[in-house]
């Protein structure tokens, strides 16, 4: 999928997230996220100075498990590969679950376009490619 390199790195919503950690204890990590049209990346510190987690929006299938308990909102990303990775943010006021739910929904319509766009190209006759591309501003 070609998208500029600024489309790619606009920011659609930064601020704090928590994680729930992968070990037994299982406790939940403040991490300041980043949102972009096609990654989410995941810092230790607000200054984004730790090395980043980045997660590609090509490797999520769906945000699951959306909760309102408390003061928090509790959500999964499921990834392609089946994993679960459990967040919460609180209140209602960030949303973030919707978000990336959007940016999921909009990174998805603009490669089932762009797949499209390279069957449609793939299957068409050298006869048909050539009229195309002269008609091509």
């Amino acid at each position: 999928m070609k998208m500029s390199a600024q489309e790619a790195s606009q920011v659609l919503k930064e601020g704090e997230l928590e994680k729930r950690s992968d070990n037994l204890l299982q406790l939940w990590k403040r991490k300041t996220c980043v949102l972009t049209h096609d990654s989410l990346s995941l810092y230790g510190d607000a200054h984004k100075r730790s090395k980043g987690k980045q997660l590609k929006l090509q490797s999520i299938r769906k945000v699951d498990c959306v909760e309102r308990t408390g003061k928090f909102v509790y959500f999964t990303i499921v990834t392609t590969g089946n994993k679960e990775i459990d967040f919460r943010c609180p209140g209602e006021e960030n949303c973030w679950n919707a978000v990336i739910t959007m940016a999921l929904i909009d990174f998805q319509n603009r490669k089932a376009v762009q797949d499209f766009k390279t069957r449609q190209d793939e299957s068409a006759s050298p006869g048909q490619q050539e009229r195309r591309m002269a008609r091509a501003p």
